[in-house]
């Protein structure tokens, strides 16, 4: 799902498509292009494996709508993808100063990532409690993954100043708990 976010030059197990004829690569465009509400994936892959797919496929798996959005976004992968370009920037840029903040006195922690989200705190003893200091600020992020860590969605500068703006506000007020 969030293979368009690497960094540049990690490879992906397209660039295997061509040395093993038995494998198949599926992708969804949920992330990337911003099409999550349609369900829509593609599948590389070889001929053969393609002519099998199409035999065992639904009928109507997609609308004729769906299909056509779906191809004018491929029309537009250029511009989709430097969206993505974007937002990976902004990503490695909120990673960057996360590592910069304090909570009790010690620094936080980032979760490596090629993802359009941060999984940040390591050390949050209640992370319930930033997210709700963050919620009453107008900032949504989610309490997902291991015990004292948070996860935070790239967004727009201007979303992601009010994330950084808010986070700061709250760590102060929570560190004095």
């Amino acid at each position: 799902a969030y293979v368009e976010f690497r960094d540049p030059g990690t490879p992906t197990a397209l660039e295997l498509i061509d040395e093993y004829e038995n494998l198949a690569v599926s992708r969804t465009m949920s992330k990337a292009f911003a099409f999550a509400g349609a369900r829509v994936g593609y599948l590389a892959a070889s001929k053969g494996i393609i002519d099998c797919v199409r035999i065992v496929r639904m009928p109507y798996h997609l609308s004729a709508v769906t299909q056509a959005a779906a191809l004018a976004a491929f029309d537009h992968t250029d511009e989709q993808l430097s969206r993505v370009a974007h937002l990976r920037e902004i990503r490695n840029a909120t990673a960057a100063w996360l590592r910069e903040q304090t909570y009790k006195g010690r620094p936080l922690e980032t979760a490596a990532t090629q993802s359009n989200f941060i999984l940040f705190g390591g050390h949050f003893d209640n992370r319930e409690r930033v997210f709700d200091e963050l919620l009453k600020r107008g900032v949504l992020i989610r309490v997902v993954g291991p015990d004292g860590w948070m996860r935070v969605c790239m967004g727009t500068g201007e979303e992601m100043a009010r994330f950084r703006e808010a986070l700061v506000e709250v760590l102060r007020i929570v560190e004095q708990d």
